[in-house]
């Protein structure tokens, strides 16, 4: 498996909006979205390239994402897969970027629809577990089975962190160990 680094990596956020948000029934709403925030941190101090899409319906972007983002408007879509937008595979693959790491809700819809699509278009695509919400612990496990069967893999937003880092004795380590201790509270 390879492990994600900052230049090697771009993050993708999907569907994380209040309307879909609050229906998360996996994940606690509170904890995705700290997590999800955490990610968007992680994002903005280690300059990563990333890509917030959402559908129409599914109300604002949580603030918790794209505070730390400077607010950049998320690209809208009709499809269950962020990849049949072509603004965002193009700006993708214009970033040379080869790692995805995926945050989103549903793990059943979105995350499992994009994941499967970018691992079809060569990525090496990886999902943050605890920055996704499902539908049922049961569907989303089978979303995960299903991912993992076509060569994507599972991670968290810490263990992303701490590969992203590497050495936490850095300005920068030290910056990202304090995001990580964000994922562990309450």
């Amino acid at each position: 498996m390879d492990i994600p680094t900052s230049d090697n990596a771009a993050i993708l956020f999907l569907d994380l909006q209040d309307e879909i948000v609050k229906n998360s029934a996996t994940l606690p709403v509170d904890r995705l979205t700290r997590n999800a925030g955490v990610l968007a941190k992680l994002v903005a101090l280690h300059k990563l390239p990333y890509f917030c899409s959402a559908v129409p319906p599914g109300g604002a972007f949580l603030d918790a994402v794209l505070v730390p983002l400077g607010h950049p408007a998320p690209l809208m879509r009709m499809q269950t897969s962020a990849f049949a937008d072509a603004a965002l595979t193009g700006g993708l693959k214009a970033t040379g970027r080869t790692i995805l790491i995926l945050a989103g809700v549903a793990s059943e819809i979105v995350v499992q629809r994009t994941a499967l699509d970018a691992i079809a278009a060569g990525y090496k695509v990886q999902i943050a577990v605890d920055a996704c919400g499902g539908v049922t612990a049961r569907t989303e496990d089978a979303a995960w089975r299903r991912i993992g069967a076509a060569g994507g893999v599972t991670t968290s937003v810490t263990t992303f962190a701490a590969e992203l880092t590497g050495d936490f004795t850095t300005e920068l380590g030290g910056a990202t160990l304090g995001l990580v201790y964000e994922t562990l509270g309450g």
